[in-house]
């Protein structure tokens, strides 16, 4: 049972990482702060989603 609800949480948070690398290339944001909020949701994608949605550029 516990691979199960590991491999579901794993595929909600790799469905919320691609919605924020989509928000984030959509933004109005620099080029660079695209480019430093992608690689921190790669490389850290629980702790980079969060981060990124805690303090990311929002939409106006």
């Amino acid at each position: 049972m516990s691979v199960e609800v590991g491999g579901f949480f794993g595929f909600i948070l790799l469905v919320l990482d691609v919605w924020a690398i989509i928000s984030i290339v959509q933004s109005g944001a620099s080029t660079g702060a695209k480019v430093f909020w992608v690689v921190l949701v790669l490389l850290l994608p629980l702790l980079g989603l969060v981060i990124w949605f805690l303090m990311g550029p929002k939409a106006l």
